[in-house]
């Protein structure tokens, strides 16, 4: 397995990854707000571009290995290495930086989000039989379900490991409940797939558990870490919750109107899944009689009847003004967001925050 990870480099070098940290963090700042206008976390992000450096390092170690080729540890590492955006550490260190800034203790509770949040892509998709990631084929795709799924607990393992390691007081309580939050969740998804029962609150719990209680925890877990007090981390946490609501309906979005190239995945591949997103709960409640085309497109046996029955489901969404609501949607999210930040003391790395929720809901446009 992938062992001797616990020890870290004493310090990245300035250059290590440095194109590749200013890459992601400009595909971050290539959102555009919600007047339009270009992104301004470009100068923003620039106080915690070493501490990505040090995170990517970090996560380079991980992805490194064992000695040994086993296909668990090439899952692994396959999935490391199609680096995203790392969105949830970045929140852990711009967190860490309102308070006293980022420690080694918040370094390893950054890996340890990013850890646990490629986890449960790894499991995903095995779950909803995925093929493609991040442009790229699925590690299940290449080394098999198995692999992936052993991978992927492994990866837990050892984030609780780090997160232990970290001795920050109360997070390792706090990932364990949001970990049984995020099991909860997936089994409410699991019972109600192909169901599209447009229900906003049994939406709502899984999206909660799903998504916005891992950042929920990074937010929280990054300010304890920066020596933040109870309230401050409360406020943080509150910010986690609202932005990872946000994410996952513009992912909603994304899944109906967005570009498969762009996206790395498949287009309407919620659909195929049989999963209720933000928008198409609206539309199914403001034209009913969409439910059968629904229905085709996540029965549908090749990608031609999808994409054909997934523009049905695309072109009512936007004529009902589904697509328009859930913008409308993310955006009231990301304004509580960022109001809940009002008590923390004014700085960059809060800004940055501020401007990371309100950006969020142009992503895609």
């Amino acid at each position: 397995m992938v062992t001797s990870l616990i020890e870290m480099r004493p310090e990245a070098p300035r250059d290590t990854g440095h194109d590749d940290v200013l890459a992601r963090l400009a595909d971050i700042c290539n959102m555009r707000g919600i007047d339009g206008t270009p992104s301004r976390l470009g100068s923003l992000l620039g106080c915690v571009e070493d501490d990505m450096r040090v995170i990517d390092a970090a996560l380079e170690i991980v992805s490194e290995g064992g000695s040994r080729e086993l296909p668990v540890e090439k899952s692994v590492r396959h999935l490391l290495r199609l680096k995203g955006k790392r969105l949830r550490p970045m929140c852990v260190a711009l967190a860490a930086r309102l308070g006293t800034g980022f420690s080694d203790a918040a370094r390893e509770i950054a890996v340890s989000a990013e850890l646990v949040h490629a986890a449960t892509l790894l499991h995903d998709d095995v779950v909803d039989l995925g093929d493609k990631r991040r442009g790229e084929p699925t590690a299940r795709m290449i080394y098999g379900n198995a692999a992936s799924i052993f991978g992927g607990d492994w990866l837990l393992v050892e984030a609780l490991r780090r997160i232990h390691g970290a001795g920050v007081p109360g997070v390792m309580n706090h990932v364990l409940a949001v970990l049984d939050e995020m099991l909860g969740a997936e089994s409410l998804q699991l019972a109600c797939r192909g169901r599209f029962d447009p229900s906003l609150s049994v939406y709502m719990r899984v999206v909660e558990g799903k998504t916005a209680s891992l950042f929920r925890w990074a937010l929280a877990s990054g300010g304890r870490a920066g020596g933040l007090d109870d309230d401050g981390c409360r406020a943080l946490g509150t910010y986690g919750d609202r932005l990872g609501v946000a994410f996952q309906v513009v992912d909603d979005l994304l899944d109906v109107a967005g570009d498969a190239t762009a996206l790395g995945k498949n287009v309407y591949a919620d659909l195929r899944e049989g999963k209720m997103t933000y928008p198409l709960l609206v539309a199914l409640e403001r034209e009913p009689q969409l439910l059968p085309t629904v229905r085709a497109a996540c029965e549908a046996e090749d990608d031609a009847h999808l994409q054909a029955a997934g523009a049905v489901v695309a072109e009512t969404l936007a004529r009902t003004g589904a697509i328009e609501e859930a913008r409308a949607f993310a955006t009231r999210l990301s304004t509580q967001a960022v109001q809940s930040l009002a008590g923390l003391r004014k700085c960059i790395a809060r800004e940055a925050l501020e401007h990371t929720a309100l950006e969020l809901v142009g992503r895609g446009k």
